[in-house]
Protein backbone atom coordinates (compact mmCIF):
# COMPACT_ATOMS: atom_id res chain seq x y z
CA UNK A 1 0.00 0.00 0.00
CA UNK A 2 2.87 2.52 1.02
CA UNK A 3 4.63 1.74 -1.73
CA UNK A 4 1.74 2.11 -4.52
CA UNK A 5 1.09 5.61 -2.62
CA UNK A 6 4.79 7.01 -3.00
CA UNK A 7 4.51 5.63 -6.68
CA UNK A 8 1.70 7.68 -7.23
CA UNK A 9 3.37 10.53 -5.73
CA UNK A 10 6.37 10.03 -7.40
CA UNK A 11 3.71 10.04 -10.95
CA UNK A 12 2.08 12.80 -10.22
CA UNK A 13 5.53 15.07 -9.56
CA UNK A 14 6.72 13.66 -12.78
CA UNK A 15 3.52 14.87 -14.65
CA UNK A 16 4.01 18.44 -12.78
CA UNK A 17 7.62 18.38 -13.67
CA UNK A 18 6.61 17.18 -17.14
CA UNK A 19 3.90 20.04 -18.04
CA UNK A 20 5.93 22.63 -16.17
CA UNK A 21 8.70 22.13 -18.58
CA UNK A 22 6.83 21.66 -21.44
CA UNK A 23 5.26 25.36 -20.55
CA UNK A 24 8.66 26.85 -20.04
CA UNK A 25 10.18 25.60 -23.30
CA UNK A 26 6.76 26.20 -25.49
CA UNK A 27 7.80 30.20 -23.52
CA UNK A 28 5.40 31.82 -21.68
CA UNK A 29 3.18 35.09 -23.32
CA UNK A 30 0.22 37.86 -22.97
CA UNK A 31 -3.05 36.53 -23.82
CA UNK A 32 -5.02 39.89 -22.60
CA UNK A 33 -4.04 39.65 -19.12
CA UNK A 34 -3.34 36.27 -18.75
CA UNK A 35 0.12 34.06 -19.23
CA UNK A 36 -0.32 31.50 -21.18
CA UNK A 37 1.98 29.63 -23.37
CA UNK A 38 2.49 30.11 -26.95
CA UNK A 39 0.54 27.31 -28.23
CA UNK A 40 -2.20 27.87 -26.47
CA UNK A 41 -2.25 31.36 -26.85
CA UNK A 42 -2.02 30.88 -31.19
CA UNK A 43 -5.17 28.99 -30.33
CA UNK A 44 -6.97 31.28 -27.90
CA UNK A 45 -6.60 33.95 -30.76
CA UNK A 46 -7.73 31.94 -33.66
CA UNK A 47 -10.96 31.07 -31.46
CA UNK A 48 -11.44 35.22 -30.70
CA UNK A 49 -11.01 36.16 -34.17
CA UNK A 50 -13.47 33.06 -35.34
CA UNK A 51 -15.91 34.14 -32.78
CA UNK A 52 -16.52 37.55 -33.83
CA UNK A 53 -15.77 37.34 -37.34
CA UNK A 54 -19.43 37.42 -38.64
CA UNK A 55 -19.99 40.46 -36.25
CA UNK A 56 -16.46 41.78 -36.96
CA UNK A 57 -17.34 45.13 -39.18
CA UNK A 58 -20.72 46.19 -36.69
CA UNK A 59 -18.34 45.81 -33.60
CA UNK A 60 -15.69 48.33 -35.14
CA UNK A 61 -18.36 50.51 -36.19
CA UNK A 62 -19.97 50.59 -32.82
CA UNK A 63 -17.06 50.68 -30.72
CA UNK A 64 -15.01 53.12 -32.64
CA UNK A 65 -18.03 55.36 -33.50
CA UNK A 66 -17.55 55.00 -37.25
CA UNK A 67 -13.90 56.62 -36.58
CA UNK A 68 -11.91 53.47 -37.45
CA UNK A 69 -13.10 54.03 -41.37
CA UNK A 70 -11.11 57.26 -41.27
CA UNK A 71 -8.25 55.73 -39.75
CA UNK A 72 -7.96 53.39 -42.58
CA UNK A 73 -8.22 55.86 -44.98
CA UNK A 74 -5.45 57.73 -43.74
CA UNK A 75 -3.66 54.66 -43.76
CA UNK A 76 -4.08 53.86 -47.35
CA UNK A 77 -3.45 57.67 -48.00
CA UNK A 78 0.13 57.69 -46.25
CA UNK A 79 1.00 54.19 -48.37
CA UNK A 80 0.19 56.22 -51.63
CA UNK A 81 -0.58 53.00 -53.83
CA UNK A 82 -0.21 53.45 -57.42
CA UNK A 83 -0.92 51.35 -60.37
CA UNK A 84 1.09 48.41 -60.92
CA UNK A 85 2.14 47.67 -57.10
CA UNK A 86 2.61 44.52 -55.42
CA UNK A 87 1.23 44.94 -52.11
CA UNK A 88 0.41 42.69 -49.35
CA UNK A 89 -1.97 43.40 -46.29
CA UNK A 90 -1.66 41.20 -43.77
CA UNK A 91 -4.27 40.46 -40.19
CA UNK A 92 -6.73 41.67 -43.50
CA UNK A 93 -9.15 39.06 -44.21
CA UNK A 94 -12.04 41.23 -44.48
CA UNK A 95 -10.67 43.35 -46.66
CA UNK A 96 -11.27 46.50 -45.43
CA UNK A 97 -7.56 47.78 -46.22
CA UNK A 98 -7.26 46.30 -49.60
CA UNK A 99 -10.22 47.41 -51.23
CA UNK A 100 -9.49 51.16 -50.39
CA UNK A 101 -6.03 50.53 -52.14
CA UNK A 102 -7.61 48.84 -54.98
CA UNK A 103 -10.47 51.93 -55.10
CA UNK A 104 -7.56 54.02 -54.95
CA UNK A 105 -5.75 52.60 -57.80
CA UNK A 106 -8.79 51.98 -60.06
CA UNK A 107 -9.35 56.08 -59.22
CA UNK A 108 -6.17 56.75 -60.86
CA UNK A 109 -6.73 54.47 -63.65
CA UNK A 110 -9.81 56.67 -64.41
CA UNK A 111 -8.30 59.63 -64.54
CA UNK A 112 -5.19 58.31 -66.91
CA UNK A 113 -8.26 57.06 -69.14
CA UNK A 114 -9.02 60.28 -69.37
CA UNK A 115 -5.52 61.62 -69.88
CA UNK A 116 -4.65 59.23 -72.53
CA UNK A 117 -2.05 57.84 -70.03
CA UNK A 118 -1.45 54.69 -71.42
CA UNK A 119 1.48 53.94 -68.86
CA UNK A 120 -0.96 54.10 -66.09
CA UNK A 121 -3.15 51.84 -68.00
CA UNK A 122 -0.71 48.78 -68.53
CA UNK A 123 0.80 49.06 -64.83
CA UNK A 124 -2.87 48.62 -63.90
CA UNK A 125 -3.17 44.78 -64.96
CA UNK A 126 -0.08 44.24 -63.76
CA UNK A 127 -1.14 45.35 -60.26
CA UNK A 128 -1.47 42.60 -57.21
CA UNK A 129 -3.28 43.28 -53.67
CA UNK A 130 -2.67 40.42 -51.57
CA UNK A 131 -5.25 40.00 -48.62
CA UNK A 132 -3.10 37.56 -45.91
CA UNK A 133 -4.90 36.06 -42.70
CA UNK A 134 -4.27 33.10 -40.69
CA UNK A 135 -7.95 33.15 -40.16
CA UNK A 136 -10.50 31.51 -42.39
CA UNK A 137 -13.44 32.85 -41.20
CA UNK A 138 -11.95 35.94 -41.62
CA UNK A 139 -10.98 35.85 -45.08
CA UNK A 140 -14.96 34.66 -46.03
CA UNK A 141 -16.05 37.53 -44.53
CA UNK A 142 -13.57 39.86 -46.75
CA UNK A 143 -14.40 37.39 -49.83
CA UNK A 144 -18.39 37.40 -49.29
CA UNK A 145 -17.77 41.85 -49.23
CA UNK A 146 -15.50 41.19 -52.45
CA UNK A 147 -18.45 39.73 -54.06
CA UNK A 148 -20.97 42.58 -52.64
CA UNK A 149 -19.04 45.41 -54.23
CA UNK A 150 -18.45 43.22 -57.59
CA UNK A 151 -14.88 42.82 -56.85
CA UNK A 152 -15.02 38.87 -57.78
CA UNK A 153 -13.57 38.67 -61.01
CA UNK A 154 -10.85 41.63 -59.65
CA UNK A 155 -7.55 39.36 -60.95
CA UNK A 156 -5.36 41.92 -58.90
CA UNK A 157 -6.60 40.91 -55.44
CA UNK A 158 -5.59 37.99 -53.82
CA UNK A 159 -6.83 36.10 -50.87
CA UNK A 160 -4.15 33.69 -48.84
CA UNK A 161 -4.39 32.26 -45.76
CA UNK A 162 -1.43 32.46 -44.03
CA UNK A 163 0.94 32.84 -41.01
CA UNK A 164 2.13 36.69 -40.41
CA UNK A 165 5.25 34.78 -38.77
CA UNK A 166 6.28 32.93 -41.43
CA UNK A 167 4.98 34.12 -44.65
CA UNK A 168 4.86 32.44 -47.85
CA UNK A 169 5.83 35.15 -50.23
CA UNK A 170 9.41 35.50 -52.11
CA UNK A 171 12.27 38.10 -50.45
CA UNK A 172 11.73 41.31 -51.91
CA UNK A 173 8.69 40.70 -53.67
CA UNK A 174 6.23 43.85 -52.06
CA UNK A 175 6.27 47.38 -53.10
CA UNK A 176 4.14 47.85 -49.34
CA UNK A 177 3.38 46.22 -46.52
CA UNK A 178 0.22 46.95 -44.36
CA UNK A 179 -1.34 45.82 -41.36
CA UNK A 180 -4.60 46.73 -39.40
CA UNK A 181 -4.97 46.31 -36.21
CA UNK A 182 -3.60 42.64 -36.10
CA UNK A 183 -0.27 43.15 -34.71
CA UNK A 184 -0.63 43.05 -31.19
CA UNK A 185 -2.34 39.85 -31.50
CA UNK A 186 0.56 37.73 -32.40
CA UNK A 187 2.81 35.82 -30.42
CA UNK A 188 6.46 37.26 -31.81
CA UNK A 189 5.94 40.83 -32.85
CA UNK A 190 9.69 40.42 -33.52
CA UNK A 191 9.14 37.75 -35.98
CA UNK A 192 6.21 39.35 -38.26
CA UNK A 193 8.49 42.49 -38.25
CA UNK A 194 11.12 40.44 -39.85
CA UNK A 195 8.80 39.00 -42.09
CA UNK A 196 7.26 42.26 -43.15
CA UNK A 197 11.09 43.53 -44.01
CA UNK A 198 12.27 40.62 -45.56
CA UNK A 199 9.04 40.14 -48.40
CA UNK A 200 9.81 44.29 -49.02
CA UNK A 201 11.38 45.12 -51.85
CA UNK A 202 14.09 48.44 -51.47
CA UNK A 203 12.24 51.04 -51.34
CA UNK A 204 9.15 49.23 -50.07
CA UNK A 205 7.00 51.09 -47.14
CA UNK A 206 6.16 49.37 -43.99
CA UNK A 207 2.63 50.88 -42.42
CA UNK A 208 0.93 49.79 -39.59
CA UNK A 209 -2.28 50.97 -38.02
CA UNK A 210 -3.02 49.62 -34.36
CA UNK A 211 -4.75 50.60 -31.27
CA UNK A 212 -2.01 51.99 -29.11
CA UNK A 213 -1.85 54.08 -25.90
CA UNK A 214 -3.27 57.67 -24.68
CA UNK A 215 -1.40 59.83 -22.70
CA UNK A 216 -3.34 62.86 -21.50
CA UNK A 217 -4.73 62.16 -17.84
CA UNK A 218 -8.09 62.99 -18.02
CA UNK A 219 -8.89 61.77 -21.72
CA UNK A 220 -7.10 58.71 -20.58
CA UNK A 221 -9.18 58.27 -17.46
CA UNK A 222 -12.38 58.54 -19.62
CA UNK A 223 -10.83 55.99 -22.27
CA UNK A 224 -10.41 53.03 -19.68
CA UNK A 225 -13.64 53.42 -18.47
CA UNK A 226 -14.85 53.30 -22.06
CA UNK A 227 -12.57 50.11 -23.08
CA UNK A 228 -13.34 47.96 -19.70
CA UNK A 229 -17.41 49.00 -19.14
CA UNK A 230 -18.53 49.80 -22.00
CA UNK A 231 -16.89 47.70 -25.06
CA UNK A 232 -17.18 44.21 -23.39
CA UNK A 233 -20.79 45.05 -22.90
CA UNK A 234 -21.65 46.06 -26.55
CA UNK A 235 -19.86 42.89 -27.50
CA UNK A 236 -21.70 40.71 -25.04
CA UNK A 237 -25.33 42.51 -26.67
CA UNK A 238 -24.47 42.92 -30.40
CA UNK A 239 -22.00 39.67 -30.71
CA UNK A 240 -23.08 37.65 -27.54
CA UNK A 241 -19.44 37.25 -27.07
CA UNK A 242 -18.16 39.74 -23.96
CA UNK A 243 -15.16 37.45 -23.33
CA UNK A 244 -13.46 38.00 -26.68
CA UNK A 245 -14.20 41.87 -26.51
CA UNK A 246 -12.33 41.81 -23.33
CA UNK A 247 -9.61 40.09 -24.24
CA UNK A 248 -9.35 42.81 -27.24
CA UNK A 249 -9.41 45.78 -24.69
CA UNK A 250 -6.56 43.80 -22.84
CA UNK A 251 -4.62 43.19 -25.70
CA UNK A 252 -4.78 47.03 -26.18
CA UNK A 253 -2.98 47.60 -22.71
CA UNK A 254 -0.76 44.98 -23.02
CA UNK A 255 0.55 46.03 -26.53
CA UNK A 256 4.18 48.29 -26.55
CA UNK A 257 4.09 52.22 -26.51
CA UNK A 258 4.24 54.21 -29.58
CA UNK A 259 8.27 54.72 -28.83
CA UNK A 260 8.76 51.23 -27.85
CA UNK A 261 7.32 50.02 -31.15
CA UNK A 262 8.85 52.22 -33.09
CA UNK A 263 12.05 51.33 -31.20
CA UNK A 264 10.87 47.29 -32.52
CA UNK A 265 10.39 48.67 -36.21
CA UNK A 266 14.37 50.21 -36.39
CA UNK A 267 15.78 47.03 -34.87
CA UNK A 268 13.90 44.90 -37.93
CA UNK A 269 15.81 46.77 -40.13
CA UNK A 270 13.50 49.85 -41.13
CA UNK A 271 14.67 53.34 -41.92
CA UNK A 272 12.68 56.79 -41.69
CA UNK A 273 10.24 54.84 -38.89
CA UNK A 274 7.62 57.72 -37.21
CA UNK A 275 4.50 57.61 -35.84
CA UNK A 276 1.50 59.27 -36.28
CA UNK A 277 -0.91 59.62 -33.03
CA UNK A 278 -4.68 59.74 -33.80
CA UNK A 279 -7.25 61.24 -31.26
CA UNK A 280 -4.86 61.21 -29.02
CA UNK A 281 -3.07 57.88 -29.33
CA UNK A 282 -6.39 56.16 -29.18
CA UNK A 283 -4.50 54.35 -32.77
CA UNK A 284 -1.07 55.62 -33.94
CA UNK A 285 -0.16 54.62 -37.72
CA UNK A 286 3.54 53.24 -37.64
CA UNK A 287 5.86 53.53 -41.10
CA UNK A 288 9.18 52.56 -42.17
CA UNK A 289 10.64 51.99 -45.44
CA UNK A 290 13.02 49.19 -46.45
CA UNK A 291 16.49 50.64 -47.82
Amino acid sequence: MALRTTTRNLGRKLSFMLSRTSFLHSHATSFGFKEVSEEEKGRMVGNVFSSVASSYDVMNDLMSAGLHRLWKDRLVSKLNPFPGMKHLDVAGGTGDVAFRIIETINSISRRATQDNSENDLQLQDETKIYVCDINPNMLNVGKNRAIQRGLVEDCSLKWVEGDAEALTFQDGSMDGYTIAFGIRNVTHMEKVLAEAYRVLKRGGRFLCLELSHVETPVFKQFYDYYSFSIIPAVGEFVAGDRESYQYLVESIRRFPSQEKFASMIVDAGFQKVEYENLVGGVVAIHSGMKF
